[in-house]
Formats: structure tokens, C-alpha cells, sequence
């Protein structure tokens, strides 16, 4: 099978929107709402509204952290222009210009594995009751370059818990919709479709980990996962499953579609780390894309542990040979 690899970016420049600066006065509970989903990304959002900062606490109790920054935001038009999603092109701003054909509406998960309560679920049924938080993270790409975006989401967590998962459940793994009349790069076999990605239980777990339906105070676009994506803010973009239609706990890792396809440069685990090279280019900086400037790439940074993240989430990896895990 012909295979692809992630070009290296180019230092393009893209005009976009002004900074989205009302971080504050986001949508509330109606990003999660039967009705917003049922529009899909296709409909007007209800005017924005303010909405909970994020307040879940970590484990063991304590203070809430890692949920919020002071840097500077991406620009929408940026982070809706520039970004991974091979279902819809291979290009960084194919998925964008792509014709808006994911019919997002009706949309459900089917869940399955170790669990007491397997099944498939509409959308607004597996977000019932939950209250959206705002969440603002750092994003940083296996390919060098990073975005500071504004999230709405519910943790991962409080959604798995819904099913009982069992003491065998180490894992869960995530799979996206793979339809070729939807997502036309799903014909080119850049990867073994359906993208799959995975995570250890205690990471699904973190309260960092969000499952999200919407950014800059909207419902996600097409090209930036909609309906229901995943983030993870300390591993790297790829791990961010996006158009999510099945999640299982299962004993073992599972097999994920960028490790499958070249596991030499893309880990299981993925952490954000400076110190360990891609085979063929450094990490130890980035790329900001952020700010006012009208240029779409901006100076390179250092490039943090755990992406900055180190003190929610180091703890889950002591012991372990961190070089190892890529």
C-alpha cells in the first residue's frame, strides 16, 4: 500500500480574522445541547453566553490547574485553516477548503468492551446533563508547530464513567467515522482508515482530558473534528481523535493508525517531549501560531515536558523510560 508522511510545515502566511478576544463569553450548556447538535456546523450559533471555568479537581483532591493560560490566543481563522484531518485532505488547508459534506446530525457512539453498560448512543443522550467548561490549552503538533485555542468541552472522564467501566479495562480506544462519500480522503489510503487512536485508562481518566463539541465559542467545523473530538493538552495533535463514532475499553493497547503505519516516529504514548527527537526533525522548539501578527508562523519557542503540563501529569508516568515512549 502507497504510503504518505507528514510533509515538514512551510512558513506560509494565511490572513485571518482579528484575535478572538472574549475568552470569557463563550457559549454555555447549548454547545452541548440536543438542538446545536442537531444543527450540526451547518447553523448560526445562539449568541454567546458566559459558561463555567473549568473547576473538576485532579485526583486526590487539591486545586484545579492547567485549565486556563495568559498567552496569547490563535486566531480562529488560523486554527480553522491550518490544521490535520487527512479524512478531508492531505493538505493543511484542504480540510478547510474542503466541500462541507459530514453530515453531522443524527450522530451517535457506539460504545463497547470492558464495561457493564455497552451501546450505542445518540450524541445528546452521551452528553446528557453534563455542564460544558471553557478550556483554554496549549496544542502542539508532532510536525513543530503550536496553537493556544479556546475549548468546549466535558471531561472525558465524567462520559465513561456513564458506562461502569471494569477492572480489566486498562485501555480505551477511540475510532473516527471513515465514509467516502463524507470524506473523500478516506479514497487515498494515506493511512489503514478508520484513524484510531487510543489511551491508557488512567489518561482518559485525567481531568485535564476533554471530550470536546465546540471552540471560539461555536459548535466544531468540519474540518476541526466535528461533531465530537477528543484533546489531550500534554501529547501530541495526533492523538486528538477527531469525528468520533465508537469508543472501547479493552485489556490491552490498541492499535492506533499513525503507530501502525511508521511506529518508529509516531509513539503509542506521544508525550510532548524536547528532548527526543522526531527521525527527522528536532522538537525541542515550536512554531507559536498565535497573536496579532499577519503572519501565520511566528518566531520559534522552547518546546516545553508535557507540553507545560508537567505538574498535572507527570505523576502518571514515573518509573517509566519516557525516550522510549515517542
Amino acid at each position: 500500500m502507497s504510503r504518505t508522511r507528514i510533509p515538514t510545515p512551510p512558513a506560509a502566511g494565511i490572513t485571518g480574522e482579528s484575535v478572538y478576544r472574549d475568552r470569557r463569553r463563550l457559549l454555555q450548556a447549548l454547545a452541548l445541547a440536543p438542538a446545536l447538535v442537531a444543527a450540526g456546523c451547518r447553523g448560526e450559533p445562539p449568541p454567546p453566553m458566559d459558561v463555567p471555568r473549568a473547576a473538576t479537581p485532579p485526583p486526590g483532591g487539591g486545586e484545579a490547574t492547567g485549565f486556563d493560560t495568559d498567552e496569547p490566543l490563535t486566531r480562529e481563522q488560523d486554527a480553522t485553516s491550518y490544521n490535520n484531518f487527512y479524512e478531508f485532505g492531505s493538505g493543511k488547508t484542504d480540510p478547510s477548503r474542503a466541500r462541507k459534506t459530514l453530515v453531522t446530525s443524527p450522530w451517535s457512539v457506539a460504545v463497547s468492551g470492558e464495561c457493564a453498560r455497552p451501546g450505542t448512543v445518540p450524541l445528546e443522550t452521551l452528553l446528557k446533563g453534563l455542564v460544558p467548561e471553557e478550556r483554554i490549552y496549549r496544542m502542539r503538533c508532532v510536525e513543530g508547530w503550536s496553537m493556544v485555542i479556546p475549548w468546549l468541552g466535558v471531561p472525558l472522564g465524567q462520559v465513561l464513567k456513564r458506562f461502569e467501566p471494569g477492572a480489566d479495562a486498562k485501555f480505551v480506544a477511540f475510532t473516527s467515522l471513515a465514509d467516502p462519500r463524507q470524506m473523500p480522503g478516506v479514497r487515498v489510503p494515506i493511512l489503514d482508515w478508520p484513524y484510531r487512536e487510543g489511551l491508557r485508562i488512567d489518561e482518559a481518566m485525567h481531568p485535564l482530558t476533554l471530550l470536546v463539541t465546540g471552540m471560539y465559542g461555536k459548535p466544531l467545523q468540519q474540518q476541526n473534528g466535528a461533531p465530537l473530538r477528543l484533546v489531550v493538552p500534554w501529547k501530541y495533535g495526533f492523538k486528538g481523535i477527531k469525528s468520533i463514532v465508537a469508543i472501547e475499553f479493552t485489556r490491552k493497547a490498541p492499535r492506533t493508525a499513525w503507530n501502525d503505519m511508521q511506529p518508529r516516529e509516531y509513539g503509542f504514548f506521544a508525550n510532548v517531549n524536547p528532548a527526543v527527537d522526531h527521525p527527522r526533525w528536532s522538537q525541542a522548539t515550536e512554531r507559536r501560531i498565535a497573536g496579532d501578527g499577519n503572519r501565520l508562523f511566528a518566531d520559534r519557542i522552547p518546546t516545553r515536558p508535557f507540553n507545560g503540563y508537567a505538574d498535572q501529569v507527570a505523576g502518571l508516568y514515573r518509573g517509566m523510560d519516557l525516550a522510549r515512549w515517542y
